[in-house]
C-alpha cells in the first residue's frame, strides 16, 4: 500500500472537527530516515482547553519536539487532535502529559517533549513541561538531562 493511501485526512476536503477529546484522529506515516537522529518541532499557538472546575477556557502555545524512530505524526491529524481539546476539561499539567502519552502510543519516538505555555488567568501563568526518552537508549539519558536542566535558563516572558 502506498504511503498516501494510509493517510485518510491529508488532502481530504470533508474534514470533521471533533468537539471532544479524540486521540483516534491521530495518524502516522513511515520515517524515511530512521537511521538519522533529527528533531521535528510543532508549535501550536492557538491551543485551547477548559478548566475542569470552572469550565472557563484556557489558552496556550503548545510546543511539541520529538526525535522520530520508525513513525512520524501526520501534521493535519495533529491539528485536528489538538483542536479536539477545545471542549476538554483538564488541568494544564494533565493536557501536556496526555498529549505526550498519546504521541508515544502513536509513534514510539526515540525522544519527545511537550511544553505548554498557558496564558495567565487570575494573574498566574502555568508552563508545564514533560518529556520521555526511549528506555535503554541514549535518549533515556537525554530526557533525564533535559528535564533536570529544563528551566535553568528560563526565557523572558514578554508576550503575555
Amino acid at each position: 500500500m502506498r504511503e498516501k493511501e494510509k493517510l485518510t485526512l491529508l488532502g481530504s476536503q470533508g474534514v470533521k472537527y471533533d468537539p471532544d477529546y479524540n486521540p483516534d484522529v491521530l495518524e502516522a506515516f513511515d520515517n524515511k530516515h530512521p537511521d538519522n537522529d533529527y528533531f521535528v518541532k510543532f508549535n501550536c499557538p492557538e491551543f485551547t482547553s477548559l478548566c475542569p472546575i470552572t469550565g472557563q477556557p484556557d489558552f496556550a502555545n503548545i510546543i511539541i519536539s520529538y526525535v522520530p524512530d520508525q513513525k512520524l505524526v501526520e501534521s493535519k491529524s495533529l491539528k485536528l487532535y489538538l483542536f479536539s481539546f477545545r471542549n476538554h476539561g483538564d488541568f494544564h499539567e494533565d493536557c501536556v502529559n496526555i498529549i505526550m502519552k498519546d504521541l508515544i502510543r502513536l509513534m514510539d519516538p526515540k525522544y519527545i517533549e511537550v511544553w505548554g505555555k498557558f496564558l495567565p488567568r487570575g494573574g498566574l501563568s502555568i508552563d508545564p513541561y514533560c518529556n520521555y526518552g526511549k528506555p535503554g537508549t541514549k535518549w533515556e539519558g537525554v530526557a533525564a538531562k533535559r528535564l533536570e536542566g529544563h528551566d535553568m535558563n528560563p526565557e523572558s516572558v514578554d508576550n503575555r
